[in-house]
């Protein structure tokens, strides 16, 4: 096997993430009619570095483990299967 790369997993696009941009992130939050579900969210990065990010929403998100968090930010690791650039929004003219 001598020059040959294996992969555990299919390598994917990597982004890494700034303060202000746009972004979804799979998580358990409140939809339209306040009921818990589990899906993709849009939110602003408010805090990165080299490993991290933290992402601000405006609703509710909760923690794995159930618990809501109280200032609706949520951490998650830059290269996570779980964060990824919002799509763009078209203006209108």
């Amino acid at each position: 096997m001598a020059g040959k790369v294996v992969f555990s997993e299919e390598p994917q696009d990597t982004f890494i993430f700034d303060v202000g941009d746009r972004v979804e992130v799979y998580c358990d939050h409140d939809d339209d009619q306040g009921e818990r579900t589990k899906g993709w969210l849009e939110g602003v990065v408010v805090q990165a570095d080299d490993k991290m990010v933290a992402v601000q929403f405006q609703r509710n998100v909760y923690l794995t483990n159930g618990w809501m968090v109280p200032d609706r930010v949520l951490w998650c690791p830059q290269n996570a299967r779980q964060i990824r650039p919002a799509p763009r929004r078209r203006r209108r003219s």
